[in-house]
C-alpha cells in the first residue's frame, strides 16, 4: 500500500486493469492521477492498442479470441500475480461480473476492485435476484423465473403469463439473448435463439419470461456502499434509446422525472428501491439498479437486474453528480471503497447539476442494415469545446491539415470484439443545451478507415420526440430506415482529383522502381484518348467521376474546401477517398477494371432477370462466426427463411434465403467466415412446384 497524496488514506500501489478499449483507459487514467501503477492485459489483436501503450506495464494473455485471452480468469490470475498487483479492476462485461473470477482472486491474495462474492452471485442469476429484491419490497415485473422448466414447460407458463413477453436470460446482461414474443407461435423459435445465445454469451442456457411493459423507459440508478454500512445512490440516468436492448443514447437526470411535477417525489422512490436492492445482497461497491418504468404510468416501475459492475454510461453521472459541491471519480470511489475506506458522504450530501448526455460511436453501417465494419482506422479527430469529454480507444489524431496523413499505429476494428470505439459525452446547464452541444460534437468527429453510425447518431438526436424527451425502449425499432447523405457534385469533383493525384503518384513509384520507360526524363511521352470518368464506388453505389478542369478555380472550389477534411492515398489503399464535411462522411474507393467488368455482368444478367428475381446464393454480409446451421442439404426451403446464424461483434445475423427451392449448406456450426462467404445456395423450385412455407417461417424471421 501507499499513502494517497490527496487524503492520506492507504491505496494499493498497484492495480491491473482486467479490460481493453476504452473502459481500460478510462480506469488507467485514474491510476495515474492517484500515482498507482497500472498493468494492462491484452490479447494478440491488442498487442499495440492505446490502454497498452497507456500502461506502465503489459500483460499478454493469449489469442485474439476473448475465451482465450480475455475471458482467462487463470491467465489474468497470473498475469496479476506476476506483476505484482495487489487488487484487480475489471471494468465491465468480459470478467466483471463472474465470480468465479473473484473467487480465483480471493484465493490469490488479491482484492478484487467489485462486490462481494456472495453480492455477484445472488445478482448473476435474474431469477433469484428477483426473488432476492421482492423479499425487500422492491417491485418486480411478474412473469416465469423457474430454472427447472424446459421450453415446453415455459411455453404452458407463457399462455399463463400473456403476450407479449420478453424472454431473457437469466446468467446474462447487456441486452444479450433477450427476445420479445407478440404469439404464442413465435416462442419455439425465439426460446430455441434465446437459448443458443445465452450458452454462447454466458455458458448457462436457463431462461426466464417477463411481461413485455408496454411503452416502457429505461431508468437505472447509480449507488454506491461502502465497507462501513453506508449505502447511497448518485441519481439516475435514462437509457430508453436503445436498439436490438443495446444503449445507444444515455442522459442524466432521466428527461422523464424532470418533466414531471411530481418527478423529485418519484426520484426519491426509485432510489430508495435501489438501495434496498443493494442492501438485500450485502452490496459494497459500484452498481446499478435497473428498472422498467411504464411511459403510460410513471409509478409503475419494476425492477429489472443489477450490474453489479462500472456502468458504460457513468460518464453522464459523472459530469452532474456533486457531493458537497465536487464533481466525483466514480473509478476512485471504486477503489477507495475497495482499499477498505468509508465513502465518507451520506444521501444528504449528494446533489445534481445541469444534464448530461451520451452517444455511443460504434464501428457499424446504419444505411446497411447496423452490419459491424472492421478494417484499419486511418484517422480519428475528436471534437472541442465547451462541455465535451470523448471516452475512446483510438489515440489522438494525426495531422489533419495533411490530406495524405494517416494515424499511424491505430488499432484495427477487428470482429473479435464490441464494434464501439468511442463515447462522446456533452454537459449543459440543462438538456436542451447538452443535446445541442451533442449535436456539434458528433459533427466535428472525424472517423476514417471504418464506416460508423456518426451521421445516424445525430439524426436520432435531433428527432422531434428525442429533444421533446418522449422517449422510450421502442422509439428507435419504429423509426424509418436511414438512408446516408447523398456525396454532393463539389466533392465528388474534389474526390476524383485526389484519386487521380494519388493513383499518379503510386504507379509514378512503381515506375520509377523498375525502370520504366515512363519515369525516363527523356522526353519520351505515350499518347492517346482522354481518360473518361472515373468510375467509382461511395458506400453501396457505383457512380462516375469526373475532378474539376485545370482552369477551374472558383468561388465554389474554394467553398467545398471549407470545413472539409480529406485523407487519399492511404498506402494501404490507394483507390480510396475518405471525405468528411459538415458532419457527413463519404468513402469514395475507385474501382479496379475487374471490378467495372464485374458491374456491367451483374448489371445485364439483373436485366435479362424476370422481374423482382433474388439471388439463390445466401452468402454473409460480415466476418464471423456460424453459430447455428438451421437447415440440412436437400431440404426444401420458402423465401425468408433462416438457413444460418453468423455471430460478430456480439451480435447474431440470420442469414435468410431470397428464392424458394432446395438448399445445398456451404457451412457447419463453428466455421469461421468472411464477408460475403457462400453460406447456402438453393436451386429453385420450377415455377409450376413452389416451394411449401416452412412451417416456422414466421417465428424464424422474429427472432
Amino acid at each position: 500500500m501507499t499513502e494517497n497524496p490527496t487524503q492520506g488514506a492507504p491505496l494499493f500501489h498497484t492495480v491491473l486493469v482486467a479490460n481493453r478499449g476504452e473502459i481500460a483507459v478510462r480506469v488507467i487514467r485514474t491510476l495515474r492521477r492517484l500515482g498507482i501503477r497500472s498493468v494492462a492485459v491484452h490479447s494478440d489483436a491488442d498487442a499495440q492498442a492505446r490502454h497498452v501503450l497507456e500502461a506502465d506495464e503489459a500483460v499478454r494473455l493469449g489469442p485474439a479470441p476473448a475465451r482465450e485471452s480475455y475471458l482467462d480468469i487463470e491467465a489474468v490470475v497470473e498475469a496479476a500475480r506476476r506483476t505484482g498487483a495487489q487488487a484487480v479492476h475489471p471494468g465491465y462485461g468480459f470478467l466483471s461480473e463472474n465470480a468465479d473470477f473473484a473467487r480465483a482472486l480471493e484465493a490469490a491474495g488479491i482484492v478484487f476492485v467489485g462486490p462481494p462474492v456472495a453480492s455477484l452471485d445472488a445478482m448473476a442469476d435474474k431469477i433469484r435476484a428477483k426473488e432476492t429484491v421482492a423479499a425487500y419490497d422492491v417491485p418486480v415485473v411478474p412473469g416465469v423465473a423457474d430454472p427447472t422448466l424446459d421450453d415446453a414447460a415455459l411455453a404452458a407458463e407463457a399462455q399463463r403469463v400473456g403476450f407479449p413477453l420478453l424472454i431473457k436470460p437469466s446468467a446474462g446482461g447487456g441486452g444479450k439473448g433477450m427476445v420479445a414474443v407478440h404469439a404464442a407461435d413465435e416462442l419455439p423459435a425465439a426460446l430455441a435463439s434465446a437459448r443458443r445465445t445465452a450458452r454462447s454469451a454466458f455458458g448457462d442456457d436457463t431462461l426466464l419470461l417477463e411481461r413485455l411493459i408496454t411503452a416502457p423507459r429505461h431508468i437505472e440508478v447509480q449507488v454506491f456502499a461502502d465497507a462501513h454500512g453506508t449505502t447511497v445512490h448518485l441519481g439516475e440516468r435514462e437509457c430508453s434509446l436503445q436498439r436490438r436492448h443495446q444503449k445507444v443514447i444515455e442522459e442524466a437526470p432521466a428527461p422523464l422525472l424532470t418533466g414531471l411535477a411530481h418527478g423529485a417525489e418519484l426520484r426519491e422512490r426509485l432510489g430508495k428501491a435501489a438501495v434496498d436492492a443493494a442492501v438485500s445482497v450485502g452490496y459494497r461497491g459500484a452498481g446499478t439498479v435497473e428498472f422498467l418504468v411504464s411511459d403510460e404510468d410513471p409509478d409503475a416501475f419494476f425492477f429489472m437486474e443489477m450490474n453489479t459492475r462500472l456502468q458504460v454510461e457513468h460518464p453522464v453521472s459523472e459530469e452532474v453528480v456533486r457531493v458537497r459541491g465536487q464533481r466525483q471519480d466514480f473509478v476512485e470511489l471504486q477503489l477507495r471503497i475497495a482499499a477498505g475506506e468509508p465513502l465518507g458522504f451520506a444521501q444528504d450530501d449528494v446533489a445534481l447539476e445541469g444534464a448530461a448526455v451520451e452517444a455511443r460511436v460504434y464501428a457499424e453501417d446504419p444505411a446497411n442494415g447496423f452490419l459491424p465494419s472492421t478494417g484499419p482506422v486511418l484517422r480519428w479527430r475528436e471534437p472541442q469545446g465547451e462541455g465535451v469529454r470523448v471516452d475512446t480507444l483510438l489515440l489522438p489524431s494525426a495531422d489533419a491539415a495533411d490530406p495524405a496523413a494517416v494515424d499511424a499505429g491505430q488499432p484495427e476494428v477487428t470482429g473479435f470484439y464490441d464494434p464501439m470505439v468511442a463515447k462522446v459525452i456533452t454537459r449543459g446547464a440543462d438538456r436542451a443545451e447538452a443535446l445541442d452541444r451533442l449535436d456539434a460534437a458528433l459533427a466535428d468527429t472525424v472517423l476514417f478507415g471504418v464506416r460508423s453510425n456518426l451521421g445516424w447518431l445525430r439524426e436520432l438526436a435531433a428527432r422531434e420526440d428525442v429533444r421533446a424527451g418522449r422517449l422510450t425502449t421502442e422509439l428507435i425499432d419504429g423509426m424509418e430506415a436511414w438512408n446516408a447523405p447523398a456525396l454532393p457534385e463539389d466533392l465528388a469533383a474534389l474526390a476524383a482529383e485526389a484519386l487521380e493525384e494519388a493513383s499518379d503518384d503510386a504507379a509514378a513509384a512503381e515506375r520509377h522502381a523498375a525502370g520504366s520507360a515512363w519515369a525516363r526524363a527523356d522526353g519520351w511521352r505515350g499518347a492517346g484518348a482522354p481518360q473518361p470518368g472515373m468510375r467509382v464506388r461511395v458506400g453501396d453505389e457505383d457512380r462516375v467521376l469526373h475532378g474539376p478542369a485545370a482552369d477551374a478555380e472558383t468561388e465554389e472550389d474554394e467553398s467545398a474546401l471549407a470545413g472539409l477534411n480529406l485523407l487519399a492515398g492511404d498506402p494501404r489503399d490507394p483507390r480510396s477517398a475518405w471525405l468528411h464535411r459538415d458532419g457527413a462522411t463519404w468513402q469514395v474507393r475507385r474501382l479496379r477494371r475487374a471490378e467495372v467488368v464485374e458491374a456491367a455482368r451483374a448489371a445485364s444478367a439483373a436485366r435479362r432477370a424476370p422481374a423482382g428475381a433474388a439471388s439463390p446464393e445466401a452468402r454473409t454480409p460480415m466476418p464471423g462466426t456460424v453459430v447455428a446451421v438451421s437447415v440440412d442439404t436437400g431440404d426444401t426451403v420458402a423465401v425468408g427463411q433462416e438457413l444460418a446464424v453468423v455471430e460478430a461483434m456480439k451480435m447474431e445475423h440470420p442469414v435468410t434465403a431470397a428464392v424458394a427451392g432446395v438448399v445445398t449448406v456451404h457451412v457447419a456450426e463453428g466455421d469461421s467466415v468472411a464477408a460475403q462467404a457462400l453460406i447456402a445456395a438453393v436451386e429453385p423450385a420450377a415455377a409450376d412446384e413452389p416451394a411449401e412455407p416452412a412451417p416456422h417461417e414466421a417465428s424464424a424471421q422474429n427472432a
